[in-house]
Formats: structure tokens, sequence, C-alpha cells
């Protein structure tokens, strides 16, 4: 062997060596990583009495609405209320110009007045061919075209007393006036305007706001699942009648004052699938308007025995899957799928996966694999 070749084994043999080495720290960085173990903080699951809540977006809308319009056309005389103020069912609002109409109501009482005096003379005429007809000095013929008279001129009567109170209706509706009792927008006309009977355009719009209707859209799917938790007897009403809702403005402050759930709408939307919601609010200060936005809290439920975790101790995987790292009696963790069914505050309510009394991992994941081995610590859950 020479010199050459003595060099080359010498190579050869240096780099296994070195490849063992490698492989060996290799293996015990791996041994040593699985045998590591873990600090991670636990809590415990303990039933407990939660009330839950949904939060829902809603919009406000007038207890009752009304579009003033005029049953009668004519010249606008006066407008009698104040843009804004609260009118009373009644009230007097425009005044319309009276001179036709009243002329209509005159005519139409002289055309009673003659009626009446027809009907007098008809009457004396059949009273008296009554007498004759009994002495035979009249024929029954002749009689009867006189009763015949009478009950004509009875019924024209009738249709001019018809035709003065239509006149008269006719002219009361010269006057404007409020159909319901409410808060008054502005007025679409100005005096001098010309208006007409039932036109498209109202002249002025009242709305009710004391009390007010809080509109909520909810999916139908969550309501099924309240629907099925109250059968199971998991959830209790939190009132025997109606459930209370509390608001939330756009200025992220609590309305004062508690509504009542009125109903649910028989109807879901086929294009979003969701479902009307209507509470009922006092409102006295007049704080919520028409169209205002909000956010309703509607209350769904107490639930006795809720079993809440933490937020940051639920994974969530690509398809929305929920799971957390549960403490098993050998010191290792397992990683469990489990159901989330609301969120009460900054916890999770979890319906199936975890029983009463085991660990949940709720600090320390971030590396955590199943089946690895813990260093547990026991947290106690803090309120509020």
């Amino acid at each position: 062997m020479n010199a050459s070749d003595v060099g080359w084994f010498f190579l050869r043999c240096l780099a296994t060596g070195l490849l063992c080495l490698c492989f060996c720290a290799c293996h015990d960085r791996d041994a040593s990583r699985s045998e590591r173990v873990l600090d991670v903080s636990v809590l415990e699951m303990l039933p407990q009495r939660v009330s839950l809540s949904a939060e829902l977006s809603a919009r406000v809308s007038a207890f009752r609405k009304a579009e003033v319009r005029p049953q009668v056309g004519g010249i606008l005389l006066r407008q009698l209320f104040k843009e804004g103020s609260l009118v009373c069912e009644g009230q007097s609002l425009y005044k319309i110009d009276p001179a036709t109409y009243e002329a209509a109501v005159e005519s139409a009482r002289a055309e009673v007045a003659r009626g009446e005096a027809r009907l007098h003379a008809t009457r004396l005429t059949r009273e008296r061919r009554r007498a004759l007809l009994k002495a035979n000095a009249v024929s029954k013929q002749a009689f009867e075209d006189a009763d015949a008279e009478y009950l004509q001129a009875k019924a024209d009567l009738d249709v001019s007393k018809a035709a003065l109170k239509a006149s008269q209706i006719q002219l009361r509706y010269t006057d404007v006036l409020a159909p319901i009792t409410g808060r008054i927008g502005k007025s679409t006309v100005t005096q001098g305007a010309l208006v007409t009977a039932n036109q498209a355009e109202p002249l002025a719009v009242i709305q009710q706001l004391d009390p007010i209707y809080v509109d909520m859209t909810r999916s139908i799917l969550p309501m099924l699942q309240l629907r099925e938790r109250y059968a199971s007897g998991r959830l209790k009403r939190p009132y025997s009648e109606a459930a209370h809702v509390r608001l939330l403005l756009e200025n992220h402050k609590p309305y004062p004052l508690v509504g009542e759930m009125q109903f649910a709408d028989i109807t879901v939307d086929e294009s979003t699938g969701m479902v009307l919601l209507r509470a009922v609010f006092p409102n006295p200060d007049g704080m919520l308007l028409p169209g205002m936005y909000v956010r309703a809290i509607v209350e769904e439920g107490i639930e006795e025995n809720a079993l809440l975790v933490p937020q940051l101790a639920v994974r969530r995987n690509a398809k929305g899957g929920a799971s957390v790292f549960v403490l098993a009696l050998d010191g290792t963790v397992e990683e469990r799928t489990v159901e989330t069914t609301a969120r009460v505050g900054s916890e999770w309510l979890v319906s199936k996966g975890l029983n009463a009394g085991e660990k949940v991992v709720i600090q320390g994941m971030q590396h955590l694999r199943h089946g690895m081995k813990v260093k547990p610590r026991i947290t106690t859950r803090t309120n509020g």
C-alpha cells in the first residue's frame, strides 16, 4: 500500500467516525426531547350555574306609524302643528279651504227640505184617497198610485239625507286630523299648496315612540338547538313569561331600561335562513329612535351544571372543530375533541367531550403534543 492509499484510508475512517458521532448526538437529542416534561397550568372542570344569553344585531322601529294624507282636495290654508312635536289623536293638523264643501252641504240640506215637503204632500194625498176609497168615491187604482208616490217620496228623502251626510263628512275632512298619538315629522307641503284626495305623498308622518319596537334577526339553527336544550331539561327558561332583552347602543353604552320579547316570526327568510324576532321597550325619554342600530342581548335560560373552558385553552382546526388537552391519570395529556355551544364572557360552554372533575390544560400548550408527559400546576378559577 503506497502513501496515497494510506491517506485515503485515513480520511474514510475519519469521515465514518464523524458520521457516527453525529448520529449518536441526534439520537440523544431526540431522546431528550421525547423525555422532556413540560410545565403546564391545568383547570379542573367544576359544574356551575350559568345564565346564558345571545347578542344579536337589531334595529329600532316605531310602535305605530301613520302617514297623514288628505281625504279631500283643495288649497291648504293653514298648518296647525309644530314639526317634531308631540301630537294627540284627533288633533287638527291642516286646514283645507272648505268653501266648496260648505256650499255642497247647503245644497244637500236644501234637497232634504225639498224631499220632506214632497213627502208631506204625498202623505196627505194618500190619506185623502184612503178615506175616499172607503166611501167608494175613488178607485182602488187611484189609491195605489197615491201610495206609490208616497213611498217614492220617502225613498227620495232618504237619498237626500244620505247625500247631506256625505257632504258633511267631506266638509269635516277639510280639517285634517291626527290618526294616532305620537311624534310628527316634517311637513311635505306648505300653506297655499294644492292637495288631492288620497295622494301618493303623505303630508306628514306620525310615529308612536313609547313604547317602541326592536327588531332582531337570528339564524334558525341556534334556535332549533335552543329548543332541543329546553326539551332535554339542560337549559331552563329564566322567566315563566316573556324573556327579558337588554340593549347596547351605538356608543357601546347600555340602554337603562329592560324590554320583553314579544314574538318570533313564523317564516324563515329563504335567502338568509334568518328569523325575525321582535321585542318591545319602554322609551319615555325618546332615547330610542326608529332606524337606530343597536345590539340586543336576549336572555336564553339558565344551565345548572355548565362546564366552562377558557377560550385560550380551545384549539380550532381548519374545519372549525374544537379540541382541548386533558390531563390523564398517568401524567400525560390527551388531545380531545369537544363541542362548544355558547360563549360566556371569555369562556366557552362545552356541551360534549368533557366530564366534571377532569383537568384541562389552559397554559403552556405551545409545544404540547398528544401523549406527552407534563408537570401540572393546578389553577383556581377566578370569578369576574
